[in-house]
């Protein structure tokens, strides 16, 4: 019997690739229009009194950039890196099974319309109003429809495996499909209703199951878990598949990636109570919250230092490779952001901190750093072997990486600087008692730092556009063999 490499199908992951090319313009483009209205508050009334007024103010356009980055660049590039790892890691092709392929092709077209119809009910001001789970009943059916579908692709994968064990990315995957299915299920327990006064959203609106703090409790332990099991566990499938894949060195220790993985699994889950501290919830709940928050130090850094020791003796593949920067730079940013986040959840740090432009710092060294690079290393990897042609340009990905690093270095430090001087700002007080600024007085003194969070925006924008063009040059360029390919590692997983 012949024995012949494998040809997997790269069909739906190509969908999900378009996609997340797409979506995360979209997304980035909404995120650096709204910065620089908060820098200028004119822009949000540069339509003047019109009927599209309403559509173009930062309520309406904060919503559409988060869960279009969230839910349609990262997830896009989440499930795009699984239709290839996972064929290559369980040494089988999409192909082999009909079904297999319908499921994957299923998947993505009913991703596609449900977010297209997510962004007009979005543009629409139809929301539940809760922070990463803005969408209504019918929607969140929709969801679970897509949802399931992923997990029969796993499942199905699993099913047909030729490789025995199963790779730590997978249990990665799996835990992310696990999570967020539990997640999305009880934190979505919801009550249909009708506008009495009619309209086109009167039929989608609905009341939540939970009331109060009970409400607010639930929706953090989903928020934040959102935050763990869409931009962290498989974020790390991700990248402990790629940087030994790019650099050609084995992971640092496998015992390691284990021990980070049930220590992630076991202490996330509990962490998102530091969302409500100095709330109605009780007193107990917010110190757990805080306590497992710094405990997530360990299996957190567990992790990066893992991805970064896997370099240990190679380090000048990261000077001269463009993808591995963005992975190495990536596992950094992961370190910086799973360290401050536990900063930020104790008691005496989040009394300052909490709703300030700290926080969201915070949330984009991680998102853009970690999150954003690793998947546009994935991508920038995957590419030459699905279509079997060079990178455009080198030049280009290294401009576009060093371009991007100034702006993520630019965000964060500014919204730093203006998060910690909200707080202070907002404690103080004189001699008297009374506070000693007005919130219009912390407005004014934010602004140069408003203004400098816009600039850095707009360059991880433009290197974003830059990673657009490379990978629409290369997809048209010249087919070449595989082993033409520069710097390739071997196709086997």
């Amino acid at each position: 019997m012949e024995n012949r490499p494998l040809e997997y199908d790269y069909s739906v992951s190509k969908l999900f690739i378009y996609n997340t090319l797409f979506v995360g313009f979209i997304g980035m483009f909404v995120g650096t229009y709204i910065a620089w209205e908060m820098a200028f508050p004119s822009l949000n009334v540069i339509f003047g009194d019109g009927a599209i007024a309403e559509y173009t103010n930062f309520s309406r356009l904060r919503v559409l950039h988060t869960d279009s980055v969230i839910y349609g660049f990262v997830l896009s590039g989440v499930w795009a890196t699984w239709y290839y790892v996972g064929q290559r890691v369980l040494k089988v092709s999409m192909a082999e099974s009909k079904t297999l392929m319908v499921i994957g092709k299923l998947h993505f077209w009913i991703y596609f319309a449900s977010s297209a119809v997510i962004v007009v009910s979005l543009f629409m001001g139809i929301t539940t109003s809760k922070e990463y789970a803005e969408f209504e009943w019918p929607l969140d059916l929709g969801i679970t429809v897509i949802w399931l579908l992923w997990g029969a692709s796993i499942a199905g994968l699993i099913g047909l495996r030729r490789e025995k064990t199963l790779y730590i990315s997978l249990w990665y995957y799996i835990a992310t499909f696990l999570a967020v299915a539990m997640l999305h299920l009880l934190n979505n327990l919801e009550i249909p209703t009708y506008y009495a006064s009619g309209g086109i959203g009167a039929w989608s609106h609905s009341v939540s199951m939970y009331a109060g703090t009970n409400d607010a409790l639930v929706q953090w332990w989903f928020g934040h878990n959102a935050v763990a099991f869409v931009l962290t566990t498989p974020i790390v499938a991700i990248i402990y598949y790629f940087l030994p894949k790019e650099s050609g060195q084995a992971i640092y220790s496998y015992k390691l990636s284990l021990l980070s993985f049930w220590g992630l699994m076991f202490i996330y889950l509990w962490a998102g109570g530091h969302h409500v501290l100095f709330s109605t919830v009780p007193d107990w709940v917010q110190t757990m919250g805080s306590v497992f928050s710094v405990i997530l130090i360990l299996p957190s850094w567990g992790s990066a230092i893992n991805m970064l020791l896997t370099m240990k003796g190679e380090w000048q593949q990261v000077a001269s490779s463009p993808i591995i920067k963005f992975m190495v730079l990536g596992s950094t940013f992961y370190m910086f952001s799973t360290l401050e986040g536990p900063i930020q959840a104790i008691k005496s740090v989040n009394a300052i901190a909490h709703f300030t432009d700290w926080i969201i710092g915070h949330v984009h060294d991680g998102a853009l750093g970690w999150v954003g690079f690793t998947i546009i290393a994935a991508i920038y990897h995957m590419i030459p072997r699905m279509f079997k042609r060079e990178i455009y340009s080198k030049k280009l990905m290294a401009t576009q990486f060093w371009i991007q690093t100034l702006g993520i270095v630019l965000y964060f430090t500014s919204m730093w600087i203006a998060g910690i001087t909200q707080g202070m700002m907002w404690r103080a007080h004189d001699e008297f008692g009374n506070l000693a600024y007005s919130f219009i007085d912390t407005v004014t003194v934010l602004h140069p730092y408003f203004i400098i969070r816009a600039v850095g925006g707009t360059l991880y924008l433009i290197g974003f556009v830059m990673f657009i063009y490379n990978i629409y040059k290369t997809m048209s360029a010249r087919q070449v063999e595989e082993s033409e390919l520069q710097n390739a590692t071997p196709m086997g997983a």
